[in-house]
């Protein structure tokens, strides 16, 4: 039987590996071992900080919530407020509602308005 050579297959692997390297400093962007070592462990962090991502986000549009119900009405905490809106019957999203809160003032007022109507 005749000698089977893997020089294409492995090389191919290890160029993979060192593309998705590319980048990196040092060693780790042109040896094949460290390349491989840190590619795993970015992978590692990608798939972790895709739920910290979710989670961050949000934090960040209740917090701008919580900001924009408080300019209006002193007295309104975020708590309450999404209560209302849960009474009122009024069903729109954090992230919606944060980007009214930031880019139409306005129509967020209206919202607060009505769910404070709907709860008092």
């Amino acid at each position: 039987m005749a000698r089977v050579k893997s020089g294409k297959v492995t090389h191919a692997r290890h160029r993979k590996i060192v593309k998705e390297a590319s980048g990196y400093y040092g060693m780790r962007s042109r040896t094949f071992k460290v390349a491989a070592q840190s590619v795993d462990k970015a992978n590692q962090y990608a798939t972790r900080d895709r739920k910290t991502r979710k989670r961050n986000f949000r934090a960040l549009w209740i917090q701008r919530i919580n900001a924009a119900v408080r300019a209006i009405d002193p007295g309104l905490t975020y708590s309450r407020f999404i209560h209302a809106l849960a009474m009122a019957g009024i069903e729109v999203d954090r992230k919606v509602l944060a980007d009214l809160a930031v880019h139409e003032p306005e129509a967020f007022g209206a919202i607060v308005a009505r769910a404070r109507a709907t709860s008092a």
